[in-house]
Formats: C-alpha cells, sequence, structure tokens
C-alpha cells in the first residue's frame, strides 16, 4: 500500500468496514491517471482528521475512484501540540522547514512576519503564500501518511505572537540562550508547545524581549548556528523524543 490520498469529504459515520464508497475530484483524478491506480489495487485513504482507511479499489476512471473499505481506524489528535511558528525567509527555506516539520509531525505551522524576513506577504501574497504552504503541508502529510493533517494559519505578527505566548509554552530559537531544548522536561499539563524560528538573520532583540515578557522561553539546540530551513525540524525530533512520540 504505497499511495495515500486524502479527501476531506470521508466520514467515520459512513466510512465503516465493508462499505463501498467514492471520491472524486482533483485528489481521484490523480489518483487515476498520475498514479495510475486500477481495480483491485489496495490504497490508504483518510480525511485528514483522524480517520484511516485501508480499502481495495472497485472502480477506477476520469476523476472518479470507487473502492471497498477493509479496515477503518480513528485516531485522536496529539497533546500536547506541537506548533511550528516559521518566519518566512528568502528562497524556499521557509517551505523546506515546513514540508519537513510536516513529515515528522507537527500538528500546526504560522507563518510569521519577523523583522528581519527579507520575503514579504503583502497584499494577495498573503493568501496566495498561505495556500502555498497548506499545498505543502496536504503533500507531505500524504507522503508520510499522517491521519491528521496540520493547520497552516494566516500571516501572524510579533504583537500575534506575543498574545499567544501566555497560554501556550512558547519556545524561542535562540543560538545565544544558555538553556538547551534537551534541558527541557517533558510538560505535565496539555498546553501547546510553540516553537518559534527566525528568518536568516534570527530573531531580532526587540522581538525576543517583546516574546519573552509574554512569557516566552529562549532555548538553543547546540554551539552550532543552524539555518532557518533546519533549526525548526531539529527542534521538533527532540521534542518528539522528549514527549515519547518517538
Amino acid at each position: 500500500m504505497a499511495h495515500f490520498f486524502i479527501d476531506d469529504s470521508l466520514s467515520a459515520d459512513t466510512a465503516v468496514q465493508g462499505a463501498v464508497l467514492s471520491i472524486d475530484g482533483a485528489e481521484a483524478r490523480h489518483a487515476v491517471t498520475v498514479s495510475r491506480v486500477r481495480p483491485g489495487e489496495r490504497l490508504r485513504i483518510g480525511n485528514g482528521a483522524g480517520l484511516m482507511l485501508e480499502v481495495t479499489v472497485t472502480g477506477a476512471e476520469g476523476a472518479l475512484l470507487t473502492f471497498r473499505v477493509d479496515e477503518a481506524s480513528v485516531s485522536e489528535p496529539a497533546t500536547p501540540r506541537i506548533l511550528l511558528v516559521q518566519a518566512l525567509a528568502k528562497g524556499d527555506r521557509d517551505e523546506m522547514a515546513v514540508q519537513a516539520a510536516t513529515e515528522l509531525g507537527i500538528d500546526g505551522v504560522f507563518p510569521w512576519a519577523a523583522s528581519r524576513s527579507v520575503t514579504r506577504w503583502e497584499g494577495a501574497k498573503v493568501a496566495k503564500g498561505q495556500a502555498r504552504w497548506a499545498s505543502i503541508v496536504r503533500e507531505a502529510s500524504k507522503q508520510s501518511i499522517r491521519a491528521w493533517l496540520p493547520d497552516v494559519a494566516g500571516l501572524t505578527s510579533t504583537r500575534q505572537l506575543a498574545a499567544t505566548a501566555a497560554g501556550t509554552r512558547m519556545l524561542l530559537l535562540e543560538p545565544t540562550a544558555e538553556l538547551r531544548l534537551t534541558q527541557i522536561a517533558a510538560p505535565t499539563d496539555d498546553r501547546d508547545i510553540v516553537l518559534v524560528v527566525g528568518p536568516e538573520g534570527g530573531i531580532s532583540p526587540a522581538e525576543l524581549e517583546q516574546l519573552e515578557q509574554a512569557g516566552a522561553t529562549r532555548v538553543r539546540l547546540g554551539e552550532t548556528v543552524l539555518r532557518t530551513s533546519t533549526a525548526g525540524p531539529a527542534a521538533l525530533a527532540i521534542l518528539n523524543a522528549t514527549l515519547g512520540r518517538w
């Protein structure tokens, strides 16, 4: 079962063992015309909200994929959630970070307009950028066969981050911090863990101060300075181990 497809119209109420269902539209068209799925093949299909199906294809034509449900399972969302605040970065480094973090199990992504971000989303670019990140998250979720599709929030400001710091466990990835991320103990509550990654030039002193005053904590990964595309995924790997996800 190498192929995994996501269709958010599927429901746990109807996707029961033995049921014959179908999906249509772009996802079905991709399965039929690109992946060349044929009757008799076994696939995994999910709805991005915890439902995971193992199915046998019964029909594949055009933009319609029909299948029989062999096994259905529903998983609960992870708690606490780990959220990535990724600063906009030049080139495709922010997109690389989002893709890798999704494959590693991030639960949500926030595009951040940091003061040192070279790339800017303005006007029509805001909706276009969010849609692009959502597409990256979707494809990475399919590649890694994830039951839950991470949310991609709208463009976030530093002021908005500060407003959420009090109700979360916000960790600022800062190479000069004294506290190592590996020294952070597993949480005893279900507050979201928020990883904040700066752009190429790092998080500015003013932003660090503003977020710390709001309740965030500076942490570092090691002695070296990682690129903005690798810092978030590296920190996520550590947290996965700390939380027992891995």
